[in-house]
């Protein structure tokens, strides 16, 4: 028996020789469950690089291909959906034989269609065999209205009539849609509610039978493919819906969900953000950075003003992290440093990344995206701060209770402190060095912490007592403006981050 997974294709390049190796026909849900019991048996995962899924997603996943069950992938927005489906061609073997020429890659052992039949029966055993990688055995159909049953399905070729001079009741005039060419393998709808139900009809017998009906010809196509729906449950609602008899014949549904943890949201991000090489050889990202913005889509997904059903995709997150390092850059770019630490107020440059990224409800559409995503990222740096400095937001009851931050925020009483958004490393630490006790009291609550990073966390503590009252935070043009509370207030300053937790 030949093996598909040695990568010879040229061991049988003919129907005799397929025969007398030993090759034998199965159906690709037969391979795909025979293919993940060898991989579960040696102990590797179904998926690389999906996270957070392993005690829910993907069990499902395996119970569905184990059972052979065509399936429905149902979350929100960003969450993985597609990255799973197209995985799954790593569940196919290697190589497959179809013959030669054939639109529908029919087996040379059981073909389907005409064509195949036809120059089997004319050649016999030596009917040329072509042999198929897996990945061109994966089909992917964004479903939008306009979709047509020729496009999936298939219609007759006038075109294909005039050239072979033959009559449209000809079954050979056929142009097969992507489902027939997508005949032993695997085929994938996304968004399957923006369908339209008609459309939809026309997937009744192929899920249920396996077989499709084109333009009336008396034709019976025995298809062998293992399908995947993605959708979004928003569309149940807004744009379309999955009709009750297509559901009904989708074998396994399976719901999606974001990262339960912070964590694995970071996880995630920093394993699909995109930045340039060179780009990080320049600016260092501290962890801090890298939890507040996590904390900005968790932030999200609990908003009033951002609708839960639509979702907070992990692109937000994604591509804040890349704006953020580019903001970074583009300082040291000004400066003419070759490095730099990103900074607390980096992360301003995020607002462009949260606005088209997140729906929002009526009370959100009041306030504005960007004044909604100003209100998430304050939240973000306030709720931190309150878990990484509890001692600065605890009511103290007792009077004999000494506060660290005091000598802190009785220097802005009398001053106010100038971060330049451009400032260079030496002068942007200098100026936090301005405040008394600000890097020692950094430095004693956090000891891990590099030389590289206490500047940030020193800002990260003057945002923090802003976001808390204790100091007043001005955004200028070219900086960020910290003061007393009484002045800040006479000042007009706006502060989003007054609602929250």
């Amino acid at each position: 028996m030949i093996s598909a997974h040695t990568g010879d294709v040229n061991v049988a390049p003919t129907l005799g020789e397929l025969k007398k190796s030993g090759w034998q026909s199965r159906s690709v849900k037969a391979e795909l469950r025979a293919n993940l019991i060898a991989r579960i048996t040696a102990k590797k995962p179904l998926f690389e690089g999906i996270h957070g899924y392993e005690h829910t997603v993907v069990p499902a996943l395996e119970r569905a291909i184990l059972s052979g069950h065509s399936i429905n992938l149902l979350g929100l927005r960003g969450q993985a959906k597609t990255r799973m489906a197209r995985s799954l061609v790593q569940l196919l073997d290697e190589w497959m034989p179809i013959v030669q020429g054939s639109e529908v890659n029919d087996d040379p052992l059981n073909p389907i269609s005409r064509y195949a039949k036809e120059l089997i029966a004319q050649h016999g055993d030596d009917t040329p065999i072509a042999w198929v990688h897996r990945d061109q055995r994966y089909t992917e159909k964004l479903a939008t209205p306009d979709v047509t049953v020729a496009d999936l399905i298939g219609d007759s070729d006038p075109i294909k009539a005039a050239n072979l001079k033959l009559d449209y009741g000809d079954e050979r005039v056929i142009h097969f849609g992507l489902v027939p060419r997508s005949h032993r393998g695997i085929f994938v709808i996304n968004e399957l509610p923006d369908l339209q139900p008609r459309i939809q009809v026309a997937l009744f017998n192929i899920l249920q039978e396996g077989d499709v009906q084109i333009r009336g010809f008396k034709l019976r196509l025995p298809l062998d493919i293992q399908f995947v729906f993605t959708a979004n449950p928003e569309d149940y609602t807004n744009r379309g819906a999955i009709i009750t008899p297509l559901k009904d014949r989708i074998q396994s549904q399976i719901l999606t969900h974001y990262p339960p943890t912070l964590e694995l949201g970071m996880r995630i991000t920093a394993q699909e953000a995109r930045s340039p090489k060179d780009q990080l050889q320049h600016v260092v990202l501290p962890d801090l950075i890298r939890v507040l913005i996590e904390r900005i889509a968790m932030e999200a997904r609990d908003s009033e003003f951002v609708d839960k059903k639509s979702g907070v995709s992990a692109r937000l997150t994604i591509s804040a992290l890349e704006s953020v390092i580019s903001a970074a850059e583009l300082r040291t770019l000004r400066t003419g440093e070759k490095r730099t630490v990103v900074r607390i107020a980096d992360l301003f440059a995020v607002i462009p990344a949260i606005t088209g990224k997140i729906e929002l409800v009526y009370e959100g559409e009041q306030e504005g995206p960007a004044k909604v995503a100003q209100h998430l990222l304050t939240l973000s740096l306030r709720n931190v701060f309150k878990e990484l400095f509890p001692d600065a937001v605890k009511k103290r009851k007792a009077a004999n209770v000494v506060d660290p931050f005091a000598v802190i925020t009785a220097h802005f009483d009398e001053h106010e402190v100038d971060l330049l958004n451009e400032a260079s490393d030496n002068l942007y630490r200098e100026t936090l060095d301005t405040v008394p006790g600000l890097l020692d009291l950094v430095i004693a609550k956090h000891k891990y912490l590099t030389a590289d990073e206490v500047p940030l966390w020193a800002e990260f503590v003057l945002h923090g007592l802003s976001e808390h009252s204790r100091l007043g935070r001005r955004q200028l043009f070219d900086s960020t403006r910290f003061s007393d509370m009484v002045g800040s207030v006479f000042s007009g300053e706006d502060r989003d981050g007054e609602q929250g937790n």
